[in-house]
């Protein structure tokens, strides 16, 4: 597809940079005993879920429209989430390029039954969406501007997570091409 064609006549550049606050979202859930494994614990399916729904939240929010997800950068489970444990996923760009965006989710969880108990940090993950017109196709999204230190570090992280998916891509596709036989 040509540019005209996937972006239209609206690109990044031309749009204002949107401060990593004003799409940054939460969102938290009790869990149950309908969310366990075999282990009694919550399953990891059910706490991507609630990762996928917060960043998309915050993609869709950052793009101003909608936005799908088009990989999971990465999802470290630190500690197991029990039922009766009040989780929240707290989310937030990181990063944007044309039509992609990083979102970063912290995954925390406290005894639903008791206030004033410090919350434990349970997951963390990285996913990647693409914002997309009413025809599926890429659209612009506005770049995001860092408000804190803080946000400029998960920035230069985002890029460099960005960095290695772009070359690991390339190392793939490089060893699916065949080699020429060598000759003496």
């Amino acid at each position: 597809m040509s540019g005209a064609g996937v972006w239209g006549t609206l690109r990044p550049m031309d749009l204002d940079p949107k401060p990593t606050s004003a799409a940054r979202t939460s969102l938290s859930h009790i869990m149950t005993a309908l969310d366990t494994n075999l282990l009694g614990t919550v399953h990891g399916g059910v706490i991507m879920k609630l990762v996928d729904d917060v960043a998309g939240a915050v993609a869709q929010r950052h793009s101003g429209g909608p936005a799908v997800t088009a990989a999971m950068d990465g999802m470290t489970f630190l500690h197991p989430v029990r039922v009766g444990d009040l989780v929240h996923a707290h989310a937030q760009v990181n990063w944007a390029g044309r039509s992609s965006m990083e979102v970063g989710v912290r995954v925390l969880a406290e005894p639903w039954d008791r206030a004033g108990v410090a919350p434990t940090r349970v997951a963390t993950a990285y996913l990647v969406f693409v914002a997309v017109d009413g025809e599926g196709n890429p659209r612009a999204v506005p770049p995001v501007k860092p408000e804190t230190p803080e946000d400029e570090r998960r920035g230069v992280e985002a890029e460099i997570r960005r960095n290695n998916r772009l070359a690991r891509r390339d190392e793939i596709l490089a060893s699916r091409t065949p080699k020429a036989p060598v000759t003496e």
